[in-house]
């Protein structure tokens, strides 16, 4: 067993992760304030950051190469887990997406993001000197709709996209011909087409009124979007103050605590409160690039390389969804967004990258 060299461990990235963290349950606390609904979220957020700590220093500890040892059967688990789920799984907003534990309610398709990273990872490390043909694009196309089927059938559509995200930049990163590159986006296009007929009404719903906009609507995804920008417009250059937003306090802007909370928190903290999150976000994700530049294997690379596309994605959606560029999604702002299985996936991935930084220089 190698001796863990902790000096090696990224405290910056720590810190960062942390520090977002904190400042997610802060808004939390002020976006749901006086909702007695919804007050149970503000002590249960901190549980799972506690929670959520521990295990993040837990995973680091842990030689992610054992992961790689177990990428078969962390596979098979990831499918069990979510076969279950459909099968006894409670019904939230539409989706059965939640597993009640007894103790908390867990979403298991959240931890699925960071298990499939430990496996495509391990996939594309193994076969990076095959060929990189139809066959290698195919095989791991297969490994990863093996998992995505059963989360879009929960239905979960926004998580099905990053986990397919996730396999198109580990794709990308290994060395994915431009001809193939090319093919994947016309394929990927007529497949959309195809599926939009298929997905949900609500789902269909969010695209169209995307992208044929009703003025006149006065509920639904028009609204919540029209209502962010004005939550967004209100908070100016410096904001309100913190609990101070009228947007957000009287309750005109709506899912406040998940999906728009970049809206409350540029209405309470303004633009340069906004632009601070932002950059701490693309700190961390720099971070994170900067253990797979450095880390000691092909592996480690792709782990945090994966992870970094991951919280990009995610956040550059979440506040595409706010400023209506992008249509509704459901994806959490990462570390801050409110939703207990989310921040323990976050978290868990960077004690994931925190793992491969310990372990940089050590040749396996």
């Amino acid at each position: 067993m190698k001796r863990i060299i902790w000096r090696n461990f990224d405290f910056w990235l720590f810190g960062a992760a942390i520090f977002l963290s904190i400042f997610g349950i802060m808004m939390i606390q002020s976006a749901i304030a006086g909702n007695v609904n919804l007050e149970q979220a503000v002590s249960r957020q901190p549980l799972y950051l506690a929670g959520g700590t521990v295990l993040m220093l837990i995973m680091a500890a842990i030689d992610y190469h054992y992961w790689g040892s177990l990428a078969r059967f962390i596979y098979i688990f990831a499918i069990a887990s979510l076969i279950v789920i459909y099968v006894v799984g409670e019904v939230s907003y539409g989706s059965a997406r939640w597993l009640d534990t007894g103790v908390i309610m867990i979403q298991p398709s959240e931890i699925v993001k960071i298990l499939m990273i430990m496996v495509l990872a391990d996939y594309f490390a193994k076969n990076y000197d095959k060929p990189h043909d139809m066959k290698w694009i195919i095989q791991s196309f297969l490994m990863t709709f093996g998992v995505v089927i059963w989360i879009l059938l929960q239905p979960n559509l926004s998580t099905s996209i990053v986990i397919m995200v996730i396999w198109a930049a580990l794709l990308w990163i290994s060395g994915l011909p431009l001809k193939y590159l090319l093919i994947l986006g016309i394929v990927g296009l007529v497949l959309i087409a195809a599926a939009f007929p298929l997905l949900e009404d609500y789902q269909r719903g969010r695209i169209l009124n995307f992208i044929f906009p009703d003025p006149e609507a006065s509920y639904g995804d028009t609204y919540n979007v029209e209502q962010a920008l004005i939550t967004i417009g209100s908070g100016g250059l410096l904001g309100q103050g913190y609990g101070q937003g009228t947007q957000v306090q009287l309750r005109f802007l709506k899912v406040r605590h998940t999906d728009f909370i970049f809206s409350a928190m540029a209405e309470e903290f303004g633009f340069v409160g906004t632009m601070v999150v932002m950059l701490l976000i693309v700190f961390v994700i720099w971070r994170c690039l900067e253990v797979g530049r450095s880390a000691s294997d092909l592996y480690g690379s792709l782990i945090a390389y994966a992870y970094a596309a991951m919280l990009f994605f995610q956040a550059a959606v979440n506040i595409g969804v706010n400023l209506n560029v992008v249509p509704v999604s459901g994806l959490p702002l990462p570390f801050v967004s409110y939703g207990g299985s989310s921040l323990l996936s976050t978290i868990l991935g960077i004690g994931l990258v925190e793992s491969v930084s310990l372990r940089k220089g050590n040749i396996s």
